[in-house]
């Protein structure tokens, strides 16, 4: 009997969900938005309950599905994204934990979402590299342990991240993506504060080149997690965010969780 039970032991110890590269917090510790059974997985990030919420899976994205629009091409391994969701949770119970926001515009619940088994589904995606973190300025719950995660599966090349579509962009090459979310890595060469806004401009002619734009009201969130971002100069960052026609390519980033310092002088 003394054996029997080291194994079981052994066996659930190995057989749970391992977190590495970061502190682990979790979803246990968000509110409990009540438990159900999953009936329908709509795509990589989006699930459908048996008491009929719908539930979009908060702080990431997945590979997207047309989903009835009209012209929407699909993204590369949207049907995988699918897939993998579907093996993780089809028919299973699951526990919901609600960040700050809990209902997005189109009325469906954005939570953090634990199966029965203990997996963390936005954990298990960006781990399989089937999804990338999403955050909003208003839901930046557990951020810290998504983009460990993602930057895991990144550097193992794992799922979107070994194809070219979702490859980081670099500020001489996003041009080309106006329009479409993209992480941008590269070096700032210049911070100003110009009326409400700091900008960080990655060319010398700011009318055409690559620019972070951030609102001055916003800067507060990003002194208190430690960056500066009128000395971010000669620095080597991260971005992610919607690519926008402004002068040149731009991203507008207005919480700290989209902004990552990679390397300094």
């Amino acid at each position: 009997m003394r054996l029997r039970g080291w194994v079981a032991i052994f066996v659930l110890f190995w057989s749970a969900p391992t977190w590495v590269g970061t502190a682990w917090s979790g979803p246990e510790t968000l509110p409990h938005g009540g438990e159900a059974r999953v009936v329908a997985v709509v795509d990589g990030d989006t699930i459908v309950l048996n008491d009929r919420r719908q539930v979009r899976l908060v702080g990431i994205q997945a590979p997207k599905l047309p989903l009835g629009r009209t012209g929407f091409e699909p993204w590369p391994l949207s049907d995988e994204a699918k897939t993998h969701m579907s093996r993780l949770c089809q028919g299973k119970a699951v526990h919901l934990r609600l960040p700050a926001r809990p209902q997005d515009r189109h009325g469906r619940v954005l939570a953090h979402v634990v199966a029965d088994d203990g997996a963390w589904l936005q954990g298990e995606m960006l781990k399989a590299g089937l999804a990338r973190v999403y955050t909003f300025s208003d839901n930046r719950d557990l951020a810290d342990e998504l983009l460990a995660l993602e930057r895991q599966a990144r550097a193992e090349r794992r799922g979107i991240w070994a194809l070219p579509y979702y490859a980081p962009r670099t500020p001489e090459n996003v041009a080309g993506d106006i329009g479409t979310f993209q992480i941008v890595e590269g070096w700032v060469q210049d911070a100003a504060r110009v009326k409400k806004r700091i900008y960080l401009n990655f060319g010398a002619d700011w009318r055409k080149d690559f620019t972070i734009a951030v609102e001055a009201r916003h800067d507060q969130a990003f002194l208190d997690a430690g960056i500066d971002l009128l000395r971010l100069r000669d620095q080597r960052v991260r971005v992610r965010g919607w690519v926008k026609s402004k002068n040149g390519p731009m991203i507008e980033v207005d919480h700290p969780e989209r902004l990552e310092i990679l390397q300094t002088p």
